[in-house]
């Protein structure tokens, strides 16, 4: 039996996140059946984590067991071969039995794009959130390296998060204001409870626009309450960058 590392690269648009479900196409299952019809084995695919739906990745790492005896070059280019344009296996590789892609993990990195323009965006619309005014990006940074540490981020995870607890490490928390109307938000941490990274960003476009101070900011991670923090950003403009083992 092979224990099979892939990485993988999706737009998540047109799917239901990436975790399997009964109704609607999911990453999970396309990649499961692709692969399923090249190995001839009913797979399993166990992930560094879910994506929402309409959440992108750049490097999403799964791994999967088998007892094909294809070799790996072969293996990546009959699951590519398979695959719709919108997801792509960018390697593939045998590794160690024991190897787990989510249990392993020890951290990752998440993206996120807020286009901003009176005028809204057809090429980026299913890659940014669009908002229609300027952002103070100079008080949202202030409140971003707010974040850098180990706090609990109670205030910042989903109603229906079923994390043990809500206490996580950020190494690096960014903003980088680009001349084409982007502002992208870079956070890098020990672990993400659910809606975390959209919770952040909402919150942060609150300071950009005046609606909320740094103060205000610093205030809400203190409270552990997720009422307190503002909208969660919509999905397209996210990104899972980078898994880290």
């Amino acid at each position: 039996m092979r224990n099979i590392k892939i990485i993988v690269e999706y737009d998540g648009t047109c799917y239901h996140g990436w975790q399997r479900q009964p109704n609607g196409s999911t990453i999970q299952q396309v990649l499961e059946e692709k692969i399923g019809t090249v190995t001839q084995e009913k797979v399993t695919l166990i992930s560094s984590g879910r994506t929402d739906a309409g959440v992108h990745a750049v490097n999403q790492v799964a791994n999967f067991r088998t007892e094909t005896t294809i070799n790996t070059e072969n293996l990546l280019r009959g699951i590519n071969s398979l695959l719709p344009a919108d997801i792509v296996v960018k390697e593939l590789s045998d590794v160690d039995e024991t190897f787990h892609a989510r249990y392993d993990a020890k951290s990752k990195s998440y993206f996120y794009q807020i286009y901003t323009s009176s005028i809204r965006t057809a090429l980026y619309r299913n890659y940014t959130w669009h908002v229609y005014y300027l952002l103070d990006v100079s008080a949202m940074r202030k409140a971003l390296l707010l974040l850098e540490g180990t706090h609990d981020f109670s205030s910042f995870c989903g109603a229906d998060d079923d994390a043990a607890d809500h206490i996580r490490t950020v190494m690096k928390a960014d903003i980088e204001q680009r001349k084409d109307h982007l502002i992208i938000i870079s956070l890098d941490a020990d672990g993400f409870l659910r809606y975390m990274v959209r919770n952040v960003v909402g919150t942060l476009v609150d300071v950009g626009r005046g609606k909320t101070t740094v103060v205000d900011f610093s205030d809400i991670m203190v409270a552990q309450d997720r009422t307190k923090a503002g909208m969660t950003a919509p999905p397209q403009g996210l990104f899972l960058k980078e898994v880290r083992y």
